[in-house]
């Protein structure tokens, strides 16, 4: 990066945030960038005996991670060609089998594209033709099966490799589950496409050995990461061994030691998400960390794991904080192991920092990210508090500055404007997608969509996506505002605004509200409170009650749903007329 340019640009500091870094954390630092299947088989070759895995008690080595790492990598290659460049699915929820999986594609020298097991299939026939995946590996739970089979049929995907589901389990969880759950699997021996399935179990008793690939960091692509989707078709990022390896490394260093033996993480966000993907697995299985997995979000199995295992580490999102905050039945002793709390995702509103501060002792810091970013920015300390309201500070290495929206013109302190990032996180581009990878780079900056600001620490916080932003009588009226007022009317569980079509302002903002359990409120009631918080622009058009707000996997509540939803009711509204 040219710093006398970019200093030409802007008259704030070009890093004000180095100064209030952390004790012991330095921004100029060396990143290691070796890609992240050779540390972890180095973790694994450090500890052999040492428990990697937890999943429902039980329980995987370092040393039987590598050897299944190994045996799989060596199969892929053999059995099914896997080399440099092929793309291979995962379709697979949290299981012992995802790391082994994934680890497994990456020393065979291939390349992961994560798939949601709750896609549908038309979704998953998007990202297979797309990614142009031949290879795809799932569970014969049928739920997950009967799509993977749907899309063998289909001609998107070649071939499966089936994991048996109660392989993965303890031995009394694993008889039960054979006996009452039978239901719930598939004998793949009945498959209309069985001669196209191959079976996990059978590929890693062979033992095979892997040939040596030879892998370039910063050209060879470790992860095609879809983006969510929630703004249009998922765009395939292609995010190479260095992009992958660097923010474990930036994310290790801001960590101070964190990410080491004891410590145990909680992974309950699932893995095929590049926030889980990287902090819940990447990071702590590289330093020789324990992974406890959950293969789906219940509240009282998350309980119990934590208590069980002790853990003291949990990457989580708002919505789960706020599921453990008010549960009745979970209390500050179940949760009393945990330290450190890291929420990504979404928007941390203060209100659910001050829910889970009465039930946790944890210091809970905010991080942001995105999949091009493979995916963490920003975050706030680990060991000590941070600003609240704030997304912390860049990681070491990585540079950001704020672009005003219509101009381009770099911002100063204070200056509200589109957040751009640069780093060794930063992915290569999308895949076969030339104009949106164009669209998404400014003069080399990635342009995250978000605005916000940083203040004269450097400390970041955010407004809201440009995107969701609402141009309302020629004003800018930004949703997070309406909705952080709209949170504190006592009755309000959650909310979210979108903008829709106005004949008079061009715009206008519409409130959707889930009110709490046993609370009542009506619009003009709600409108009355807003009155004193919000401007004329700001105030919703609408209030609209719903039982439930959409919300994406990992709880992010969706707009996408929302501004499809109000556009049919304005429809059929309009027909009824």
């Amino acid at each position: 990066m040219d710093k006398k340019a970019d200093a030409n640009r802007t008259s704030q500091p070009l890093r004000p945030w180095i100064d209030h870094y952390p004790e012991g954390i330095d921004w100029d630092v060396d990143i290691d960038i070796r890609p992240v299947h050779e540390q972890v088989l180095d973790a694994c070759a450090k500890t052999p005996s040492a428990i990697a895995l937890d999943f429902l008690g039980a329980t995987t080595t370092f040393g039987a991670l590598a050897d299944a790492i190994t045996a799989f990598a060596g199969a892929l290659q053999s059995e099914f060609g896997v080399t440099k460049g092929t793309r291979v699915a995962l379709l697979l929820p949290n299981t012992p089998f995802y790391p082994v999986a994934y680890y497994a594609v990456l020393r065979a020298g291939g390349t992961v594209v994560n798939c949601n097991p709750l896609y549908t299939v038309d979704e998953l026939a998007h990202m297979a033709d797309n990614a142009g995946a031949d290879l795809m590996i799932t569970l014969d739970l049928k739920m997950i099966f009967e799509k993977a089979e749907t899309l063998v049929e289909t001609g998107r995907i070649g071939s499966l490799i089936v994991c048996h589901f109660p392989d993965a389990l303890p031995l009394a969880k694993k008889v039960l589950f054979s006996l009452a759950k039978r239901k719930d699997l598939v004998d793949t021996r009945r498959s209309r496409i069985a001669g196209r399935v191959a079976h996990y179990r059978q590929l890693v008793a062979r033992k095979l050995t892997p040939e040596p690939v030879t892998i370039d960091p910063h050209t060879d692509i470790a992860v095609q990461q879809y983006t969510g989707g929630t703004t249009g078709i998922p765009k395939g990022a292609l995010l190479t061994h260095a992009n992958v390896a660097a923010n474990m490394s930036q994310i290790d260093k801001w960590g101070c030691d964190l990410f080491y033996p004891p410590t145990k993480v909680v992974a309950v966000l699932p893995f095929f998400h590049i926030f889980a993907m990287t902090v819940c697995m990447n990071v702590p299985l590289c330093n020789g960390a324990q992974v406890v997995m959950l293969p789906r979000f219940e509240l009282k199995a998350l309980a119990d794991l934590i208590a069980r295992t002790r853990a003291n580490i949990l990457p989580t999102v708002p919505t789960l904080l706020t599921a453990l905050a008010r549960a009745d039945n979970i209390t500050s002793n179940d949760l009393s192991s945990l330290e450190v709390a890291v929420s990504g995702g979404a928007a941390l509103p203060n209100e659910v920092r001050e829910a889970f501060a009465k039930k946790s002792k944890a210091l809970l810091a905010e991080g942001y990210g995105l999949t091009e970013a493979s995916p963490v920015v920003c975050c706030a300390a680990l060991r000590v508090p941070s600003k609240p309201m704030s997304i912390g500070l860049p990681l070491p290495a990585t540079d950001i500055r704020f672009v005003d929206i219509d101009s381009g013109r770099v911002l100063g302190i204070g200056e509200d404007g589109e957040l751009q990032v640069k780093g060794p996180q930063v992915m290569l581009g999308y895949y076969n997608n030339r104009e949106a990878t164009e669209d998404v780079f400014m003069d080399g900056w990635l342009r995250t969509g978000d605005v916000g600001h940083m203040d004269e620490d450097g400390y970041v916080f955010l407004v809201d996506r440009i995107k969701d932003m609402i141009i309302c009588s020629g004003f800018k009226v930004y949703p997070r505002v309406i909705e952080e007022a709209l949170a504190e009317h006592p009755a309000v569980d959650e909310v979210n605004v979108i903008g829709v079509p106005d004949q008079y302002r061009g715009e206008a903002p519409v409130a959707f509200v889930k009110l709490k359990t046993d609370e009542a409120a009506s619009e003009s009631e709600i409108k009355s409170f807003l009155a004193e918080r919000l401007n004329k622009i700001e105030m919703p058009r609408e209030i609209i009650f719903k039982q439930a707000l959409p919300k994406t996997l990992i709880g992010k509540l969706s707009k996408k749903e929302l501004r499809e939803d109000y556009a049919q009711m304005k429809a059929k509204n309009r027909e009824q007329a």
